[in-house]
């Protein structure tokens, strides 16, 4: 068991089917708690794809829907303790907006790996998005926090520079509700870890119950952008980064707290009802 480091720089996987139909996009927004009020035409517009409206496009995609792609397209594996692994950070560059429906494949590789000793370890790896045409669609940078593999003999320093938040208050803040069955729903869109479902397995990997996906709560943080600074415009989208710190528990309310210096986002999220900031380094670029 443990990091394989250096030899991991040089596992790759390519070729890999990353491809989607609208029900994924939908079911992806659902995901998230968007279409809790029916009537709410705003986030209709990503859970219902219009076939009997005139209403154009019919379906719109929320950015944040590219993280799924990561749990289709990885480098090999590695023998690291999977009860232990959590996600750490998420930063997704958009070359292009993401279509309704589309055929991708991606390539994917480990590009870092950071000792941090009594913590764990630090993994980093990226997939590169296309089209049939070849094209890039988005590149995705993920982190992973192996809680249970640290001391493996690779650098402690090196990692990138998180995101500066201004120093100043909140420009706006945004409260937005779980459900206590969220998770359940989520990992719909492909994450099947049982740390989101196993009440057990949940306790072995030292929560009170089982956690909301990091990448819910990514795409959370996506979805407070996406209904103020964006005006619901999803093809604004040019980033989309963020870290995780800390747990959020399906049931509580998240808040995003959000700076805007043109078309620069800054946010971070926090449970106020446990006084635990979740998400930090948050950065939107809009366009």
């Amino acid at each position: 068991m443990g990091v394989p480091y250096p030899d991991l720089l040089s596992l790759k996987s390519t070729g890999d089917d990353c491809s989607y139909t609208d029900r994924e996009v939908m079911l992806y927004a659902l995901g998230i708690g968007m279409g809790e009020d029916p009537l709410d035409e705003d986030e209709l517009a990503f859970v219902n794809e219009g076939w009997l409206t005139e209403r154009s496009p019919t379906l719109k995609v929320v950015p944040t829907f590219a993280a799924t792609f990561g749990y289709f397209s990885r480098p090999p594996a590695i023998p690291i303790d999977r009860v232990k692994v959590v996600d750490a950070a998420r930063d997704i560059l958009f070359h292009k907006p993401l279509p309704i429906a589309a055929k991708l494949t991606a390539e994917s590789a480990y590009t870092g790996a950071w000792d941090k000793g009594d913590k764990g370890a630090i993994i980093e790896r990226e997939q590169i998005v296309r089209d049939e045409s070849g094209e890039k669609v988005c590149t995705i940078r993920g982190m992973t926090f192996a809680r249970g593999d640290g001391h493996f003999g690779g650098p402690k320093d090196g990692a990138p520079e998180p995101h500066a938040i201004p120093d100043r208050a909140a420009d706006l803040s945004v409260d937005i509700p779980t459900r206590d069955g969220q998770a359940l729903l989520f990992r719909l869109a492909g994450d099947r870890n049982p740390l989101h479902s196993d009440p057990e397995f949940g306790r072995k990997a030292g929560f009170d119950k089982p956690i909301l996906h990091g990448m819910c709560t990514y795409g959370i943080t996506c979805r407070a952008v996406l209904s103020t600074f964006a005006d619901w415009d999803p093809t604004a989208f040019r980033r989309h980064a963020a870290q995780f710190r800390s747990p959020v528990y399906p049931g509580e309310t998240i808040t995003v707290d959000m700076w805007r210096d043109g078309g620069t986002i800054s946010f971070e999220a926090r449970v106020k009802a446990r006084g635990v900031t979740v998400v930090k380094h948050g950065l939107t670029e809009l366009g």
